[in-house]
């Protein structure tokens, strides 16, 4: 080793600016591995969410939260699923328990829920009301009192009604209250209460039309509108064998409505080779169908949007 000619001391005020300076570039270089906290989101509801008689309901329950502890995973372990594969980071956890109407989550789960979250979907009973069929009554009284629970807690929380679909049961059987029916009416009037309790709510922000993404799959010709007389070569059933909860199909379509309703992402991105799509035994053109669906009815929101509060673009 060559020896320095010379001693070479560094000034104490030098070496602490330079410090200083290395530490600063040392915490933006480890930023973005530290990265932004996960978005939280809550989906509150009941068989309509956990996935009653599909394999979405322990559909990858290890992925969320089940608040009830009975390890489920459901619609929102398909949200969670679809989530990473968009590169997104979110949080998701579940509150249901079958046949629960709004009041019921009020009255029997509030303290369990009550928490910040940035974002919460709150579903009601099939019916609205099991004992008055359509009647939105405790839909708006419930549905504000919970809105207005999350809104302590976070005032920026977005909070979305998911608007429930037609059951042919309802519509063929003799003491249905759509008995007689198109297949599309129960779909059209449970949205249209969500819609109206929505626009007359300053704390919800917004409805996510998961039931007319149903008729716009019978009308795009992707589902079939009567499981009753048997399923058309090329179409699917959206509904399970009682003919009122979805099938994995139409808890397929309710997830990327919900994926696309919060993320604001286009659902067609993420592909015909989905990871659950595969998982649940949908085809690659079965998945894309249902993706394009989901697209086509979040566009016919997003247009309304300008003029009514039933859902955020």
């Amino acid at each position: 080793m060559i020896p320095f000619p010379f001693n070479f001391t560094l000034p104490n005020r030098f070496v602490q600016r330079w410090t200083s300076v290395l530490f600063v570039m040392l915490v933006v270089l480890a930023a973005p591995a530290w990265g932004k906290p996960p978005q939280t989101i809550l989906f509150v509801g009941n068989s309509f969410i956990y996935g009653f008689g599909s394999p979405v309901l322990h559909y990858r329950a290890d992925t969320v939260q089940d608040l009830n502890g009975e390890g489920l995973g459901g619609v929102p372990a398909l949200f969670k699923r679809f989530t990473k594969e968009a590169g997104l980071d979110y949080e998701v956890s579940l509150e249901t328990v079958g046949g629960y109407t709004l009041m019921n989550h009020y009255l029997h789960k509030a303290r369990l829920i009550d928490r910040s979250w940035d974002h919460v979907i709150l579903q009601e009973q099939s019916e609205l009301d099991p004992d008055h069929p359509g009647d939105p009554t405790n839909l708006r009284i419930y549905s504000g009192k919970l809105a207005a629970l999350f809104k302590k807690r976070n005032p920026h929380v977005d909070i979305r009604l998911f608007a429930t679909w037609s059951s042919p049961y309802m519509i063929h059987a003799k003491d249905g209250h759509w008995h007689g029916q198109p297949i599309e009416a129960m779909g059209q009037e449970l949205d249209a209460a969500y819609v109206k309790v929505a626009e007359g709510n300053p704390d919800i922000d917004g409805v996510i039309p998961v039931g007319l993404a149903f008729n716009r799959a019978i009308a795009m010709h992707v589902a079939d509108s009567n499981p009753y007389d048997g399923i058309s070569a090329g179409r699917v059933d959206v509904w399970t064998y009682d003919h009122h909860h979805a099938s994995a199909y139409g808890y397929y379509l309710e997830a990327l409505m919900d994926f696309g309703a919060i993320t604001g992402k286009d659902p067609r991105t993420l592909g015909r080779d989905e990871k659950a799509a595969a998982d649940l035994g949908l085809s690659p053109s079965q998945a894309e169908a249902l993706q394009n669906v989901a697209y086509r009815q979040l566009q016919v929101q997003a247009a309304k949007a300008g003029t009514s509060r039933s859902s955020k673009p």
